[in-house]
């Protein structure tokens, strides 16, 4: 069953005294419980497009859609509900973590925003979601600066998965960590979309890692979807040179990384 539909989607910036496409003309379709990857050279306008699919930029024009709801149109209580069921992890856990703010309270954010629980509950709430993704409940008083590039990312995780989302928009998830911790925050989401039914729209450039995370891909060049296909398809034959060209440049994964 498709969860979101995404059709002519585009979004120009400022360029001096122009206009320039950062998303331009792009459709797609997520399945439930199924993940999309976008790929494509740095500029290709892939994190954009997540952003615009969960409304933190706004389109210029097109269609967004979840379970055959306008996205675009919401306001309100009704955009609030969205953002509760559409959550993001974001590239660098470092930035998008307060540093200020002790992890507890980074994770329950969101149960607090959304009304999800009462206040008394928060950090026990916290606890059991740091619990499942492997965080022990020792960090839970501790700030950022006392966590590992991989233990952020995990409690961001834990964040994004705090208000029960059906969609999350992972905007280069694991760019950020060693290749060390890489497999393990890879896994981590793999266990968690088996055991919760949660699409991810997977933004990377990482196409070795592609093959093990997604159901299908969508590679985007300048703006554009160039060619969209099931993983298996596009990376058995795919149809475009550029395509090819990034296959081509695929490094080897090393032994200890696998996923």
């Amino acid at each position: 069953m498709s969860l979101l539909d995404v059709r002519s989607l585009s979004k120009s910036f400022p360029h001096g005294s122009t206009l320039r496409p950062a998303v331009d003309d792009v459709s797609f379709t997520l399945r439930e419980g199924e993940t999309l990857a976008l790929v494509g050279e740095s500029g290709a306008g892939k994190s954009t497009t997540g952003r615009l699919v969960l409304r933190l930029i706004d389109a210029d024009s097109g269609e967004i859609s979840i379970r055959g709801r306008d996205v675009r149109g919401l306001r309100g209580a009704d955009l609030r509900n969205f953002r509760r069921d559409a959550q993001m992890i974001f590239q660098d856990p470092f930035s998008s973590l307060n540093p200020r703010m002790r992890i507890w309270k980074a994770v329950a954010e969101p149960l607090l925003v959304h009304r999800v629980c009462p206040r008394g509950e928060l950090k026990d709430r916290a606890a059991a979601l740091l619990d499942s993704v492997g965080l022990g409940t020792h960090l839970l008083d501790r700030y950022p600066t006392g966590l590992s590039g991989g233990q952020l990312q995990r409690a961001a995780i834990a964040r994004a998965l705090s208000t029960d989302p059906s969609l999350i928009v992972c905007d280069e998830p694991v760019a950020a960590l060693d290749v060390s911790v890489q497999a393990q925050v890879i896994n981590l989401l793999l266990d968690i979309q088996e055991q919760r039914g949660v699409a991810y729209l997977f933004v990377t450039h990482d196409l070795a890692l592609v093959e093990k995370v997604a159901h299908s891909v969508a590679v985007m060049r300048a703006g554009k979807i160039v060619e969209h296909a099931t993983t298996g398809t596009l990376f058995s034959a795919p149809e475009q040179d550029y395509t090819r060209t990034l296959l081509s440049a695929i490094p080897e994964m090393p032994e200890t990384a696998t996923v």
